[in-house]
């Protein structure tokens, strides 16, 4: 049976991975709804805008009627809630948009899906989902040892995760309270083609290759679980398809790694692939600045009971993603180029009062 899925924020890093993954491998219908703040790039959905499948819809996930119309006309079976404002600097320069997107944004879905619900035949409330998709940010921090699991208490500690956190208790509470069919998913770092370069992989690629200092916070030794963004879209999927209701998932692909190491990485592989006899090494731009403030110092997932539950394994490991990542950005300057003059320059954010 074709299915018609909902995804928010469908037009971001991890949302159009999702997208091009089912207009891909399925037969199902997507429409995706996105506000295109900054970090949303219709050209992310290029490879599959022409597919009549597919339907795009601007809107703002805190517009309460938009909501309400757009789930009258297109009535989802399925939907994937990945619609957030991301990124922890741009939290501490300005929490207010995470507040008004994630918590307020991630109400006003909910009200909108539940009042959709409750108006389906018995058949079709049973078979709906809504997944919202999350991150291991809400846990707080690690020391050197142990793994978040689906069972670590939440300890925020920037105005994102906590915005993050807020949406999550949000969606349990109009499980437990409505009724209304939820999954929960808290993934790792993710990384891979398409990602907007304000984060530590992309920024550093593109530094690189434009030999550009390559900021490194304090020492470089916080720790992050890497994720390959097609790993994470294709265990969505199996949580949508084989989730537990109201059940929360962990998803991390086991790559743990310092910043430091990442960026180094990232100057090897690029000195390979793209040598610049100008440039040189490239490791020599590395550049250690400032850390960025309450940084956590390590997160790291334990994904056993998605691997369990559901099947579920990444296919990459973080020495094949990378290469691949760094390879699609040697291949689609132009999708970054135009973001680099118009959108954001690489320029620091969060900096330290």
């Amino acid at each position: 049976m074709q299915r018609r899925f909902l995804i928010t924020g469908g037009a971001g890093f991890i949302g159009s991975a999702v997208v091009r993954h089912l207009m891909r491998d399925t037969d199902d219908r997507v429409c995706v709804v996105d506000k295109l703040t900054y970090a949303g790039n219709l050209t992310s959905l290029a490879p599959v805008a022409n597919d009549p499948r597919y339907v795009f819809v601007r809107a703002d996930v805190a517009d309460a009627a938009r909501m309400q119309e757009i789930f009258a006309s297109y009535r989802p079976d399925v939907v994937m809630h990945l619609a957030a404002e991301s990124h922890v600097d741009r939290s501490i320069d300005g929490p207010a948009a995470f507040i008004q997107t994630n918590i307020v944004g991630t109400y006003t879905l909910l009200e909108a899906a539940l009042a959709y619900w409750r108006m389906l035949p018995s058949e079709a409330q049973r078979d709906f989902r809504f997944h919202h998709i999350s991150t291991d940010e809400v846990f707080g921090s690690l020391d050197a040892d142990g793994c978040f699991s689906e069972s670590t208490a939440y300890a925020p500690r920037s105005p994102y995760s906590a915005s993050k956190a807020a949406s999550d208790h949000l969606v349990r509470a109009w499980h437990h309270t409505y009724g209304l069919p939820v999954l929960v998913t808290n993934c790792s770092n993710n990384y891979g083609p398409y990602h907007f370069p304000e984060k530590l992989i992309p920024l550093t690629i593109i530094n690189a290759l434009e030999g550009k200092r390559l900021p490194v916070y304090g020492n470089g030794g916080n720790v992050r679980d890497w994720l390959y963004v097609e790993d994470h879209a294709r265990a969505l999927l199996a949580v949508v398809e084989r989730g537990r209701l109201g059940g929360t998932y962990c998803i991390g692909g086991r790559n743990e790694c310092t910043n430091l190491d990442v960026v180094k990485a990232i100057c090897a592989l690029l000195d390979d692939l793209a040598p610049n006899r100008t440039i040189g090494i490239r490791e020599s731009l590395i550049a250690f600045v400032a850390d960025r403030p309450g940084h956590d110092l390590r997160y790291a997932i334990d994904p056993a009971r998605i691997c369990t539950e559901l099947g579920w394994q990444p296919q990459e490991t973080f020495a094949t993603g990378l290469r691949k990542t760094v390879q699609w950005y040697l291949d689609n300057r132009a999708w970054w180029q135009e973001i680099r003059a118009h959108i954001y320059s690489g320029e620091r954010l969060g900096v330290p009062a």
